[in-house]
């Protein structure tokens, strides 16, 4: 593939375990030396030389407003249907229930296909049709695979899917109507990327696995670079995330790393970064209170939340280290504290969040009571999708 000539200051893929470098004109999935995930790196100089911080607030609406740090290379490969630059809401009401003075919440559900996947889907497709690939494959525990199904529709690429049986309904729908391939598996979304794995490599389609292909992060990163602008290039105090796979962890921090050596940050004060999962599915949350630099594979996960019911992840390594450089923590939440917390959103701020953003807000009055958190710092819960998707049809 010859270089074009765009905006992007992609360099390079680097490996997040051995530091070996990749060609980013070339097709890459994760290091075959140490089997970690790849992660694009950039002419950050080179951005700071030509790119005015203020003069992006005048570009079109949208994540690729940030062209300049993201890896496709020919404006024409832009998948788009309208992700990014979703709200950043004050919650008045949660304030003063609380008796705190600084709660957000990023709602991600307007995003395409109502959650924060439309943002990884639409960088990793973009990026498979510059370099020229025409069926891609996934596993997902839900919202993932609607995202990858719209995206490669209007791409032009075939798209296959395998989901649990237990799907949320709204998932396995929105992928069909979309044209994808779809195969219920019985089981976790872990036995879903088995088989997706074996298709892959026996039939010759891309895998667009968390962290299996290096684009996805980039896509999700641009949550960080949207905080950092809306609170005037100062970053919050603390972000709580609901985290399966950890992309929107990993790709946040990552912004943060970007924004400081770009320049663009007031002061290097970055966020504590909190890592919230289910009790019935809590890798990240065990290892976090054993120190440990990788996960233990979750046995028998169950929990209501199915973009939390992700035995381990592949990125699982990064998650962790981000959170101890953050001086972040990990929690675990119960099944029943997320349906009362989806319930309180919705009674005191209209808010009807997916059952991951709910655990964000539980998660919130468990550390402020703790002491963790503390009445006026700036807090930013994560609400990752929209709840209408997650009911039951009878």
């Amino acid at each position: 593939m010859k270089p074009i000539l765009g905006n992007s200051s992609i360099v390079h893929l680097d490996c997040s375990g051995c530091g070996k470098q990749y060609s980013h004109l070339e097709l890459h999935t994760f290091c075959p030396d140490c089997q970690s995930p790849l992660l694009p790196a950039y002419d950050i100089k080179k951005v700071r030389q030509q790119v005015d911080r203020d003069q992006i607030l005048t570009r079109p609406k949208g994540m690729w407003r940030w062209w300049e740090v993201l890896p496709v290379l020919d404006p024409a490969n832009k998948v788009f249907l309208g992700e990014g630059d979703t709200p950043l809401l004050m919650l008045p009401n949660v304030n003063r229930e609380l008796g705190m003075t600084n709660v957000y919440v990023k709602d991600e559900s307007s995003n395409p296909t109502g959650s924060f996947k439309a943002r990884g889907l639409s960088m990793a497709v973009s990026k498979a049709k510059e370099l020229g690939i025409e069926k891609v494959i996934i596993p997902t525990a839900g919202n993932a695979g609607g995202a990858m199904a719209a995206y490669a529709a209007r791409a032009g690429i075939q798209a296959h899917i395998f989901m649990p049986k237990d799907t949320p309904y709204a998932n396995i729908e929105e992928s069909r109507m979309a044209g994808a391939q779809v195969v219920l598996v019985d089981g976790l979304i872990s036995d879903a990327a088995v088989m997706a794995g074996e298709k892959a490599r026996a039939e010759g389609w891309f895998d667009l696995s968390t962290f299996k292909e290096p684009y996805r992060v980039e896509g999700k990163k641009t949550m960080g670079y949207e905080l950092a602008e809306a609170f005037g290039w100062e970053l919050p105090d603390v972000i709580i995330y609901p985290t399966g796979g950890g992309t929107g962890l990993v790709g946040m921090w990552k912004a943060f790393a970007e924004q400081e050596e770009l320049g663009w940050l007031k002061n290097k004060k970055r966020p504590r970064m909190v890592s919230v999962q289910a009790s019935g599915c809590a890798p990240v949350v065990k290892a976090f209170e054993a120190g440990a630099m990788f996960c233990d594979f979750w046995t028998n996960a169950h929990t209501l939340a199915s973009g939390l019911r992700v035995p381990k992840s592949f990125a699982d390594h990064i998650i962790l280290k981000d959170i101890y450089e953050s001086n972040g923590t990990a929690i675990a939440i119960d099944d029943q504290d997320i349906l009362l917390a989806q319930k309180q959103l919705a009674r005191l701020e209209g808010i009807f969040a997916a059952p991951e953003g709910a655990a964000t807000y539980a998660a919130l009055k468990q550390l402020f009571t703790s002491g963790w958190i503390q009445r006026d710092e700036r807090v930013v819960l994560f609400n990752t999708g929209s709840g209408l998707k997650y009911l039951s049809v009878h």
